[in-house]
């Protein structure tokens, strides 16, 4: 696997801004997830756990799975501190190999403007899916102030909209729900939810 810049980052990747804008996302995935309590949740690209850790209570069970073996045992040591018991990582890099898993729910919170074959990533998602499982992505809207060689700039709403329906997806949603100061690469930016059912 190519270098991970996660790696490095693990031990202080919870900084104080990245906390505050983990419990915006919390708070709206929350919103999302109302009657999933008998739905598995697989957070890929989970990271640190900052999000889907603060979900596990709305769930049946929770699967973080990332490409950062230390990102990991961060997470694992928060499931062990707080004593979560449905909650599991998994050291996996979907764009690398074929996942076994299954999910009615995956949620891609931050993680798909890392991903260069956006189109290729989603078919693979879409794949682990149960059927009737459903997709949810957080990420920034399109933004020219931002630019970056390996990441996107963010996402056209109607771009997503489109590729996540050519991939299969139906009853697809996208809105805009939170705006913050210097949230992007230091740059005023808003964030989407969009969502997509098998």
């Amino acid at each position: 696997m190519a270098y991970n810049v996660f790696e490095q980052l693990a031990n202080r990747y919870d900084t104080k801004e990245r906390i505050e804008l983990a419990q915006v996302i919390v708070k709206e995935i929350r919103r999302e997830l109302r009657n999933s309590e008998s739905k598995s949740l697989l957070d890929y690209g989970s990271g640190t756990g900052l999000i889907s850790l603060a979900l596990w209570d709305v769930v049946d069970s929770v699967l973080l799975v990332d490409s950062s073996k230390q990102m990991l045992e961060v997470a694992q040591a928060k499931i062990d501190h707080k004593e979560i018991a449905n909650a599991q990582v998994l050291h996996a890099d979907f764009a690398q190999e074929t996942p076994t898993c299954k999910a009615d729910i995956i949620l891609l919170s931050l993680v798909l403007l890392h991903i260069s074959g956006t189109k290729s990533m989603l078919q693979t998602l879409f794949g682990i899916l149960n059927r009737g499982g459903k997709l949810m992505i957080v990420d920034f809207d399109k933004n020219d102030a931002v630019y970056h060689p390996s990441v996107h700039n963010g996402f056209s709403q109607e771009e997503l909209k489109k590729t996540l329906s050519e991939v299969g997806f139906t009853c697809i949603e996208i809105r805009t729900f939170h705006h913050g100061n210097r949230i992007f690469m230091n740059q005023d930016a808003s964030l989407f939810v969009a969502s997509g059912i098998k």
